[in-house]
C-alpha cells in the first residue's frame, strides 16, 4: 500500500555567494536552490553599498528564506558557500566581532533553528553559479523584493 500522507523527505542544496566591488561598494547576493539535484530557484539581487562579508551574509539570509518557502518539515538542507569565514561563524567555530554581521547572523540562526541543515565550505570553483548570479544582481540592479524587506524590518539598514 502506497503512503502519500508522508512523502519521502527531500534533500535540498543551497549554494550562496555575495559579491562587493571596491569592498565596500556595489554589492550583490546570489543563490541557487536544488532539490534532489534539480534546480528549483535561482536568484541574483542588488544589495546597495555593502562590504563583501555583509553581501555573503545577506546572500545566505535570502537563500534560506527562499529555501523555507519550498521545503517540507522532514527535508534536509545542505548549505554550501565559498566564504570560509561565514561558514565557520555560522557553525560557531569563529566569533563574530562586527555588530552588523552579528545582527544578520542572529536572523540567520533563528531561521536555521527550524530546519534540519548543515553548512559547509566549498571551493570557489564549486560555487560559480551563485557567484555569477550575485554579479548579475549587481549589474542589472535587481532589487530585493519589498515583501522580503518587510520580513526583517529591523534589518532594513543592512540592505
Amino acid at each position: 500500500m502506497e503512503n502519500n500522507v508522508f512523502p519521502e523527505p527531500g534533500r535540498w542544496e543551497l549554494y550562496v555567494d555575495g559579491a562587493a566591488r571596491n569592498n565596500p561598494g556595489p554589492a550583490g547576493a546570489g543563490f541557487y536552490l536544488l532539490k534532489n539535484g534539480v534546480s528549483v530557484e535561482e536568484q541574483g539581487m542588488f544589495l546597495g553599498k555593502k562590504t563583501n562579508n555583509q553581501a555573503e551574509y545577506l546572500a545566505l539570509l535570502l537563500g534560506i528564506y527562499y529555501a523555507q518557502q519550498h521545503m517540507g518539515p522532514r527535508d534536509t538542507l545542505v548549505i554550501k558557500a565559498d566564504s570560509q569565514l561565514m561558514v565557520r561563524q555560522v557553525q560557531g567555530i569563529y566569533k563574530i566581532k562586527n555588530k552588523e554581521l552579528a545582527r544578520i547572523h542572529d536572523a540567520i540562526r533563528s531561521m536555521l533553528n527550524a530546519l534540519n541543515f548543515k553548512i559547509q565550505h566549498v571551493p570557489r570553483e564549486e560555487n560559480k553559479v551563485a557567484d555569477k548570479l550575485a554579479n548579475i544582481g549587481i549589474d542589472k540592479k535587481i532589487r530585493v523584493p519589498h515583501e522580503l524587506l518587510l520580513v526583517w524590518p529591523i534589518y532594513e539598514d543592512a540592505w
